[in-house]
């Protein structure tokens, strides 16, 4: 099981995580979205009972129980989209996304 960060994503996260006196980046999904689960980026500012904590060059990634087989083995990137700059998340559970790319489908869904 793992969570990755790109090394923009990392500096990004580095920075927030410094300015906040957050613990880390919280990472999971939500229903969302017209594909059913959209990716939760957030500062983590508690680990809570059910958190699996990654960690990736100094910076720890929490990760609730009811998200980590949807979002395991995910990419965490930060760059452009459309005129803002945004998380973007490269995760090899999606197997359809929505068009707007906001919101992704897995197997499991789709049985």
């Amino acid at each position: 099981m793992s969570i990755t960060l790109t090394p923009v994503a990392l500096q990004r996260v580095q920075r927030f995580v410094a300015e906040s006196g957050a613990l880390g980046l919280r990472f999971g999904v939500t229903r969302t979205g017209c594909s059913g689960w959209g990716h939760v980026a957030d500062l983590a500012r508690e680990q809570r009972p059910d958190d699996t904590v990654f960690e990736h060059e100094g910076v720890k990634v929490y990760v609730d129980a009811d998200s980590l087989s949807l979002v395991d083995g995910t990419e965490i990137d930060f760059g452009k989209q459309g005129l803002g700059e945004t998380f973007l998340f490269r995760n090899p559970n999606a197997t359809a996304e929505c068009g707007c790319g906001e919101s992704f489908t897995t197997q499991a869904d789709l049985a």
